[in-house]
């Protein structure tokens, strides 16, 4: 077990102090006779595994359940080397890493197991009326006591925030009316004004309630009048790694507390409930965690208080000793159940598997309402029934079978697979990302790598754009901000340099300058004082984690969408056709639908064809440059000129924005969903968000007109959980790029249709997968991969209109086994245009060797220069991989092309190697040259220009090859990105270790496209006057 360990926390930073890390070498446990068991653990905070201390866990914290490998922080005293901790003393903080909130771990008391899955499952909690009138509820609170509103003003508020715009989606997932809403929010503001004037406005008010505080050393349990002075913040965002917690405060407030010793001034925690005044434990347990995350900001409150708005009751919670620990003890729990939730199987202990969750409990009456009852089950069934070590209360198990009895085999197996291959993912995200590095490494040190803009300060006012969307303005205290490290449209975490102002807020990058970044954040941080130095940090958080998860448990639902799509994908069920195209083509549209066509090929017209007499699902094969974008607007089109609503979904928002521009312009009205700063300037307007707007939609009847007024709505996959597809079915639902989805995310939109069709392109880039046994499993095979295997349900898109036919031959000969052709002739004999070549040739005089003259004669659209002879090594540091020679050589051809009359925006420059991208563009910056692209082969897919130029960077002959050469789809399209002229920069020898490579120079070989560099080519380069 520990070898997997010493794998998953190598890249953990140890260290002592306040915030302390120790990885756990040994664990004993020594029982003396007649007492209780205790826990010995030898420990390190030295990376080198020396200086062991010792830790012993007594008085119940021996049943954390901790294991060699692990990495724990511990609070309290160590003397000589000991750590001690005990019913009185100390905590032990097991991964303190994963913050987890306070919601999580009180729901854990009752059944750890629906924690975990909710955990993984974030979507199952669908709202409801309750929850949402808890939502305005809050809300309304919220802002009455921070602006101290009178009665009246409370009323018009509620008001405002009811028919207003904010909650109107929510109201329509739910179908609800606002009159509904406001009647049940009414009920609830005299409770309201009853608090407020019992503890705030009524200094003679005689409230007392017991409060066990501190005073002068000594616990006291005292009867004291509370007044509730000031409201400090609301939704107060708290990261405390050192206890491993995280959670929003509903209400923080400055407390007077009068007591027969004198009156005591705290700041203290208010959690608000609007559901029945029960002071249940679940309720007590976040408010006593809510004070220990307080102790990340400010001194200890020792107690916080519990607000019911339906009567207006404040109960006080202490934030005891022994609470604390035991809801601590509960937190550890919980996050080992999280960390470990697969294991290496025994024999020959190379396979990962899942583990078992937490027990399911023996209360049919809790699983009854639990949201996470499908999962749990799901999971007990697919996964657990198998192991031997896992016994089920004997009630549970008929009701288990009886709720997953409509899965057949094959669908639990699919179930088990994606969920541990998922899980896989999951931590190798979580190890390469997370939140971590934001509170253990220092904002300079993770500016050098890109991650994050540090020593920043506030400038200007803070705007409110949008409800909840502040607009704020940071400064670099001195010096500019390192150049890429933040780009528009980035998420950012915003955290003060000092400690206890971790992850303040969260937000997008709207606009940056050499010296200035605007966001848009969730919260507005005008009240923190000027002076503070903020941090900007690359926001990698698990955005989207929740997703996949979702989908899977939505696709063993016991459902007729959720039984069809199975069949399709789980069990390969034969798509069906209908036979005539007649009985789908409505009279009035065929002269319509007879127009489109004609703008169109033959494997274009086939295709059109092929979806209409779908009874299923059709997938479109878009190889290179053969016009998926006019496909699929031809497509909607046709599909909504007969009549039938279409959902027009892909993997990122500029492939659905490249449609709509063009549907645009045919006059086909669509709804554009999702927010609106991701969606391109000249979309915008068709934007939910802008039509809203504009139109200033106030009530729940005006949005669901808009929802129904389009027969085309637009959004990304991961915007399907918008409540639009809750109450709406389409005929049909297109899916761009989606051989490049993995399956469970592009499963989100297929939910919502009744038959769909995938166009992608297996041969180039996959979906993205990070841990390599997730990738040995299968979790890179896209939906479009899977199905492509029924050959009757595909057609290939053959035709191109973007490469010359020497720079098509090239992945005809490589992966297309030449079904690839020019769409005409003036296609493939286009040459790159160079006005200025002529005058260019007599600057350059004598530097002008043989193979310069090649490199830039238009009538040679390939060639590949060899830097073999040159020298040019790769140089590998821990920001990746880089080859500075072949980065002056991409340089030097750039200005030239450019000199000789090429418009920068024609050229783009690829390379595989993010840290190549960035040694070309600092050189770009001292050469004052921002307008030429340069980017990775990934980014480029999809787009074209007329020049592309790739540096290939390899160059070593040690064994070590990495993996992003060995892929041929990614080869595949770096080499059809150009349209006239394709060069690229490496070292033949040391490619040649790539299979992928090796075929493609083999071909050039053949086809006398290599051209050798002459020993010093790069010493010419540089004494060359151009540069």
């Amino acid at each position: 077990m520990a070898e997997s360990f010493q794998k998953q926390v190598a890249d953990t930073i140890l260290r002592n102090g306040l915030n302390n890390r120790y990885r756990v070498l040994e664990v004993s446990v020594i029982q003396r006779n007649g007492s209780d068991p205790e826990k010995h653990l030898t420990i390190t905070a030295s990376p080198s595994l020396e200086d062991p201390e010792l830790c012993i866990l007594r008085n119940g914290w021996e049943s954390v359940p901790v294991v060699p490998g692990d990495i724990v922080h511990l609070e309290g005293e160590c003397s000589s080397g000991t750590w001690v901790i005990n019913a009185q003393c100390g905590f032990l903080v097991l991964y303190p890493d994963l913050l987890l909130s306070g919601t999580t771990i009180s729901n854990s008391i009752r059944c750890m197991r629906r924690a975990v899955l909710s955990e993984r499952f974030r979507g199952s909690e669908s709202g409801s009326c309750q929850m949402l009138v808890g939502t305005i509820l809050h809300d309304i609170f919220q802002q009455s006591v921070t602006n101290n509103l009178t009665q009246e003003k409370v009323q018009e508020l509620a008001n405002k925030i009811v028919y207003g715009q904010k909650y109107l989606k929510e109201m329509y997932h739910l179908n609800l009316k606002q009159a509904q809403i406001m009647q049940e929010v009414e009920e609830y503001l005299p409770s309201f004004f009853k608090w407020a004037e019992d503890f705030m406005h009524n200094p003679a008010n005689q409230n007392k309630m017991q409060l066990k505080l501190s005073n002068g050393g000594k616990t006291e349990d005292v009867s004291s009048k509370i007044e509730v002075v000031d409201i400090l913040d609301i939704e107060e965002n708290i990261w405390s790694p050192r206890f491993g917690l995280k959670g929003k405060i509903d209400v923080t407030a400055r407390v007077k507390i009068h007591c027969q010793s004198g009156v005591q001034s705290r700041i203290m925690p208010l959690e608000l409930k609007s559901g029945k005044e029960s002071n249940s434990i679940e309720h007590r347990s976040q408010v006593i965690l809510y004070t220990l995350l307080n102790l990340e900001r400010r001194a200890d409150p020792e107690a916080g208080f519990l607000l019911y708005l339906k009567t207006g009751t404040m109960y006080p919670v202490s934030g005891a000793r022994m609470d604390r620990r035991e809801l601590m003890k509960l937190r550890n729990h919980l996050a080992f159940y999280l960390t470990h939730s697969t294991h290496k199987s025994d024999v020959g202990r190379q396979n990962s598997q899942l583990a078992a969750l937490p027990p399911v409990i023996d209360d049919s009456q809790a699983c009854k309402y639990c949201s996470q009852m499908h999962n749990c089950f799901l999971y007990s069934r697919a996964v657990e029934q198998k192991m031997a070590t896992v016994a089920f209360p004997p009630a549970m198990v008929p009701v288990i079978d009886r709720e997953t009895q409509h899965l057949k085999p094959s669908h639990l197996e699919y179930f088990n697979l994606w969920y541990l291959m998922l899980t896989l993912e999951l931590q190798s995200g979580e190890h390469k990302k997370g939140y971590k590095n934001i509170w253990m490494i220092p904002s300079l040190e993770r500016e050098k790598a890109g991650d994050c803009v540090g020593n920043m300060i506030r400038v200007d006012e803070v705007h409110e754009i949008s409800e909840g969307q502040y607009l704020h303005f940071f400064q670099r205290r001195n010096g500019a901000i390192p150049g890429t490290n933040l780009l528009v449209g980035d998420r950012v975490v915003v955290s003060g340099e000092e400690k206890g102002l971790l992850g303040l807020a969260t937000g997008y990058v709207r606009e940056v300058s050499a010296t200035k970044v605007s966001c848009l954040l969730g919260r507005n941080l005008s009240n923190l004082p000027k002076n503070t130095v903020f941090r900007l940090d690359h926001d990698e958080g698990d955005v989207g984690t929740g997703v996949p998860f979702e989908n899977l448990s939505k696709l063993m639902r016991d459902s007729p969408v959720s039984e069809r799509l199975r069949n399709l994908i789980i069990d390969f069920q034969k798509p069906h056709f209908i036979q005539h195209l007649s009985s789908v083509l409505p009279p009035e549209a065929k002269e319509t639908v007879a127009n489109i066509l004609k703008g169109l090929n033959k494997p274009q017209k086939q295709a059109m064809k092929q979806v209409l007499l779908s009874k299923d699902y059709t997938l479109i094969v878009g190889m290179p440059g053969t016009g998926k974008t006019t496909t699929i607007c031809a497509l909607v089109r046709i599909l909504s000129a007969c009549g039938f609503s279409v959902l027009l979904t892909s993997f990122t928002h500029t492939a659905v924005d490249n449609v709509l521009l063009k549907l645009a312009k045919f006059k086909v009205g669509f709804l554009r969903l999702g927010r609106a700063q991701k969606v391109h300037p000249d979309i915008q307007k068709y934007t939910e968000e802008e039509i809203c707007r504009s139109r200033s939609i106030k009530s729940v009847a005006d949005l669901e007109e808009i929802y129904n007024s389009q027969p085309v709505v637009a959004t990304s996959c991961m915007g399907v959980n918008h409540p639009i597809f809750v109450r709406k079915q389409f005929d049909f639902c297109i899916v761009d790029e989606a051989s490049q989805i993995s399956q469970l995310i592009c499963l989100g939109p297929l939910f919502c249709s009744k038959r769909f069709v995938l166009v992608g392109d297996h041969q180039q880039l996959p979906p993205l997968v990070l841990n390599a046994e997730a990738r040995d499993l299968g979790m890179s095979e896209s939906l479009f991969k899977r199905l492509e295997q029924n050959q009757n349900a595909v057609v290939q898109l053959t035709v191109q209109y973007r490469m010359n036919s020497k720079i098509m031959s090239l992945s005809n000969m490589l992966v297309y086994e030449g079904k690839l052709e020019c769409g005409s002739e003036k296609v493939s004999n286009a040459t790159v245009n160079l006005p200025n070549l002529k005058k260019l040739k007599l600057d350059l005089g004598d530097a002008s060797k043989t193979w310069l003259k090649e490199v830039l004669d238009p009538d040679t659209p390939v060639c590949f220069l060899n830097t073999e002879k040159v020298p040019a090594p790769e140089h590998a540091e821990k920001g990746g991989i880089s080859n500075v020679t072949e980065a002056k050589i991409v340089l030097f051809l750039t200005s030239l092309f450019i000199k000789a009359g090429c418009k920068p925006s024609d050229i783009g420059i690829i390379s595989p190697y993010r840290h190549q991208l960035k040694t070309i563009t600092d050189l770009m910056a001292k050469w004052k040259e921002n307008r030429v692209e340069v980017n990775t082969v990934d980014k480029y897919q999809g787009r074209d220009k007329s020049i592309i130029i790739v540096s290939f960077v390899r160059n070593s002959m040690d064994e070590n090859l990495g993996t992003l050469l060995k892929d041929w789809r990614r080869l595949n399209v770096a080499i059809t990105r150009a349209k006239h002229k394709l060069v690229m920069v490496g070292c033949v020898p040391s490619l040649c270790c790539y299979p992928p490579l090796e075929k493609l120079l083999c071909h050039l070989q053949a086809q006398a496209m290599i051209l050798n560099l002459p020993v010093g080519a790069h010493e010419s380069i540089h004494k060359c006057s151009i540069l």
